[in-house]
């Protein structure tokens, strides 16, 4: 059944999905208009193609992601340098889970593509199955590796035939996006589906 997108502050860029696929881009009352047959899911603040990460190789595989069970001995944060090196040393397996835990961070801010020379099969096949699009890295980066890099780095817009792929955060506007920063994503979808939902 086709699923189409709405986020309050803009309505005028609306996405009509069917499976992974987007099918218009467009306003809501046009879109509602032609495919009324379409589950509706309405979300707060605005509606974008979705971030790129060009961080990839120091989020994914120079930094470690501690599963909620280790809260108590290693905290909650993102751990880097040769801190993350030493657990990566000591138990190798364990830079699969943090990358797949360090994904699932990128998804819950809007992120649906990275960049960056991964060097590590394991973490590239952690990017390939959350379906992450990996484009090329900037020449210039914007600043240090982040969940949230700033400046943001938005995907070019929707289309028709494209992959169903975007987020959405809870902000007024474009501008008050790139002021608060990527936290502020309530929803990411991968492939057509719902991969991060923030409320």
């Amino acid at each position: 059944m086709p699923t189409l997108h709405v986020a309050e502050n803009s309505p005028e860029t609306a996405v009509l999905i069917d499976g992974s696929t987007v099918v218009a881009v467009g306003p809501y009352e046009n879109l509602t208009a032609a495919a009324p047959q379409a589950r509706v899911r309405h979300w707060p603040g605005i509606l974008l193609p979705g971030l790129l990460n060009p961080y990839a190789p120091e989020l994914l595989e120079a930094t470690y992601h501690p599963d909620p069970r280790e809260a108590d001995a290693l905290g909650t944060e993102p751990i880097t340098g040769e801190r993350a090196q030493a657990i990566f040393r000591g138990d190798p397996s364990r830079l699969g889970a943090s990358a797949r835990r360090g994904v699932q961070r990128m998804l819950a801010h809007g992120t649906v593509a990275v960049a960056g020379d991964l060097r590590t099969r394991t973490v590239a096949d952690v990017v390939r199955r959350a379906g992450l699009a990996v484009g090329q890295r900037p020449p210039r980066l914007p600043g240090p590796p982040s969940l949230s890099p700033t400046p943001l780095i938005l995907l070019p817009p929707l289309a028709r035939s494209g992959a169903a792929r975007f987020a959405v955060f809870d902000v007024a506007s474009r501008e008050e996006l790139v002021k608060r920063g990527a936290s502020t994503c309530v929803a990411t979808v991968m492939a057509g589906r719902l991969v991060y939902r923030g409320r």
